[in-house]
């Protein structure tokens, strides 16, 4: 498991979420994420999320670009 309660993640591309229940033991794990911008609670699978590196409700594209670049060790 990558993540846990409280962890704040990027999915969809660029919207932020927060991890509120974690699902292991299946397969692949997955995790019910509150989207500020969905206002929902919506469930992803672990390859489909990414950890957030900066503080703001959206990603710009320089933010973007950072993101991956850190992730990626570039």
């Amino acid at each position: 498991m990558k993540f846990c309660f409280g962890d704040i993640v990027i999915v969809d591309d660029f919207q932020i979420g927060v991890i509120v229940k974690s699902w292991c033991g299946t397969e692949e794990n997955n995790y019910n994420i509150y989207v500020r911008s969905y206002n929902a609670i919506k469930n992803y699978r672990e390859p489909r999320i990414q950890r957030y590196m900066v503080r703001h409700k959206y990603l710009s594209e320089e933010e973007k670009q950072y993101q991956y670049n850190a992730i990626n060790g570039f």
